[in-house]
């Protein structure tokens, strides 16, 4: 079997509350992926800004920008002069078609010639305490892109995107090779789960690799912002769901993994998940069955634990 290998870049960071100074240190990061071999370079979730939707009533154009922006145009520079793809989690700001504002979690991606492709837009919008998302973000009609580049096929699924098969299911059939999950995935501090949320994130991630017989890359924050302790442990996964590479949970990173796209196939082949499957089976998946959010969430113990403990009690 031919290889197909491609070297990956995760840039892990500690955003503080100064974007212009999240901006610049994360510019030398990517510089430093780049020079240490990497082709496609992700950024995690929301990379210049604090993760502010863990509070309510924040002014969104604080941290908003646009699509083709200050971001885009300082990363298409780098991906030009080094020759790399990048994927750009931004806060984006954007006019409907009746001229209407709109805010969303959105990925840039910008090939290695420095040109900015489709903008993907997340899908799924959380609303729970600490994630109080819905505040901020629209939901996206747009669909899901695959982005045919240079080094690789890949699709871009953002942060609560992760917890739903479907959407990995969907960018496989579409032909993506690798899905980047940018995220920001942490624990509230003085808030005690009931189970291990790391593990719950990192399994469902591997799971959608191993499900759908491709490479899976995750690039997380870390540290403290506010109530919230990110977790950090960014990772690539291969076909078989085994992490090649993570980050460490403490510290900033910058994660170098080379991967050969064409085990996707042996996996593929070998297990049968793609060519033994019942689309005849599945149409409950298109319903609209159990999307209704219960009248009695506000009243659920934990979500009330959640919330004494972002506000410190």
């Amino acid at each position: 079997m031919q290889k197909k290998i491609v070297t990956i870049g995760l840039v892990q960071t500690k955003a503080g509350p100064d974007m212009s100074k999240n901006f610049a240190h994360t510019c030398d990061l990517v510089i430093k992926a780049a020079k240490k071999g990497a082709k496609i370079i992700c950024l995690q979730e929301l990379y210049n800004t604090p993760y502010f939707p863990q509070r309510q009533g924040d002014d969104k154009d604080k941290y908003a920008e646009y699509i083709p922006g200050s971001s885009t145009t300082m990363f298409s520079w780098l991906a030009e002069d080094y020759g790399v793809v990048l994927i750009v989690p931004v806060y984006e700001k954007a006019k409907n078609k009746t001229g209407k504002w709109e805010y969303h979690n959105s990925a840039a991606v910008i090939d290695h010639r420095g040109k900015l492709l489709d903008t993907y837009r997340k899908i799924h919008i959380p609303q729970d305490p600490g994630f109080y998302e819905k505040d901020y973000f629209k939901q996206s009609d747009s669909g899901y892109k695959i982005y045919k580049t240079k080094f690789g096929t890949f699709a871009v699924l953002i942060c609560y995107d992760q917890w739903f098969p479907e959407a990995a299911r969907t960018v496989r059939l579409e032909g993506a090779e690798i899905i980047f999950y940018p995220t920001a995935l942490g624990n509230i501090i003085g808030y005690k789960s009931e189970g291990d949320w790391h593990d719950a994130w990192e399994t469902s991630i591997r799971s959608h690799g191993i499900d759908n017989s491709l490479y899976v890359c995750t690039v997380n924050r870390v540290g403290r912002e506010g109530r919230m302790e990110f977790f950090g442990q960014s990772f690539v996964s291969d076909p078989f769901g085994k992490i090649i590479k993570r980050a460490d949970s403490k510290k900033e990173e910058v994660i170098i993994a080379k991967i050969d796209l064409e085990r996707n196939k042996f996996f593929a082949d070998g297990w049968g998940f793609l060519r033994n499957r019942r689309p005849d089976t599945y149409k409950s998946l298109i319903t609209n069955k159990l999307v209704k959010k219960s009248k009695g969430l506000a009243n659920v113990a934990h979500y009330k634990d959640e919330k004494k403990a972002l506000e410190g009690k």
